[in-house]
């Protein structure tokens, strides 16, 4: 069963009706899905892919070298050389991994990389906050409430980072995860993955399905804070990317997140009987994500409600 691609562009014709329909659907019965023909131009999209690989290029032998992962792998494969039986290693990701933001420092190699992803960042935050519309339009929300609830009322500016990580080929994927099954703590999380490896799965119905790569397309989410928003009705969904032995996966993930200060708080009945989700301050759920990110997210929750008696 293969996760919905939707066609974007067909949202803004005269065939919205259907497009709606499919967008709800992905919001509501996987928490992913892909959109192609989403406006960003192909052109952009491929230079993004360009500087990126280069990039990872110029890192490929620090992750050799120094990466944790790496050197766990070696030390278990030199182990079950010895006759010992090999053990998974826990608490670590098979991955080379670096963020940007607007306020940090950006890699300057290559000459390319810092004006393309900027560019790229920018089209990107036009997608998200148009699927922000278009979810508060399918939850019958007021036009502006996600923002303006990530903003804090217009206080403070959403949180918007990019993660570029590459995934190197592995030689004993059998005995590391290219990222460990989790959800995503934010808001909205716009993933532009590697169109030839594949690796990325996302669980439903107690059931592990492949994301297959589709040239160009954007991958998209929700995180905790929307499945708090929506009271339950658009659930972050548990995924993970397994380690390949052949090709170097890379996956681009942007978050469209709350001020750290924003305070979070359901915004529509809930969709089944039962209690409210609980609201919060944002940076007090990510002191407990933080700790807690491989694990079930039911806890965190409840801890944002224990947090908010007292």
């Amino acid at each position: 069963m293969a996760i919905p691609v939707i066609d974007f562009s067909k949202l803004d014709g005269d065939k919205r009706v259907e497009t709606m329909a499919a967008l709800a659907a992905g919001f509501e019965e996987w928490g992913f899905f892909q959109l192609v023909n989403t406006g960003i131009p192909d052109e952009l999209l491929e230079r993004v892919k360009k500087v990126c690989n280069d990039c990872y290029k110029l890192r490929e032998q620090g992750f050799k070298e120094s990466n944790p992962a790496v050197m766990a792998l070696a030390e278990a494969v030199d182990k079950e050389g010895e006759g010992f039986a090999p053990k998974k290693i826990e608490n670590m990701d098979w991955e080379d991994i670096f963020t940007l933001q607007d306020d940090l420092p950006w890699p300057s190699n290559p000459t390319a990389f810092k004006e393309t992803m900027m560019e790229y960042r920018r089209e990107l935050k036009k997608l998200a906050e148009k699927l922000l519309g278009v979810m508060e339009e399918l939850l019958g929300l007021e036009e502006g409430h996600i923002k303006k609830a990530f903003s804090n009322d217009g206080d403070f500016e959403p949180f918007y980072g990019t993660k570029v990580s590459h995934y190197p080929p592995c030689p004993r994927p059998d005995l590391v995860d290219g990222l460990r099954a989790h959800t995503d703590a934010g808001g909205l999380i716009l993933l532009f993955q590697d169109d030839r490896v594949g690796g990325l799965q996302v669980l439903r119905d107690g059931q592990w399905h492949d994301v297959q790569p589709v040239e160009n397309a954007i991958v998209i989410n929700t995180g905790d804070q929307i499945e708090v928003m929506s009271n339950g009705r658009y659930k972050s969904t548990w995924h993970r990317i397994l380690a390949t032995r052949d090709g170097n996966r890379r996956s681009i993930a942007s978050f469209y997140n709350p001020a750290r200060l924003a305070t979070i708080a359901p915004a529509t009945p809930a969709s089944t009987a039962g209690a409210d989700y609980p609201s919060f301050v944002f940076g007090d759920y990510m002191q407990v994500y933080v700790k807690h990110k491989f694990q079930a997210k039911e806890p965190r929750f409840a801890a944002m409600a224990t947090t908010n008696k007292q």
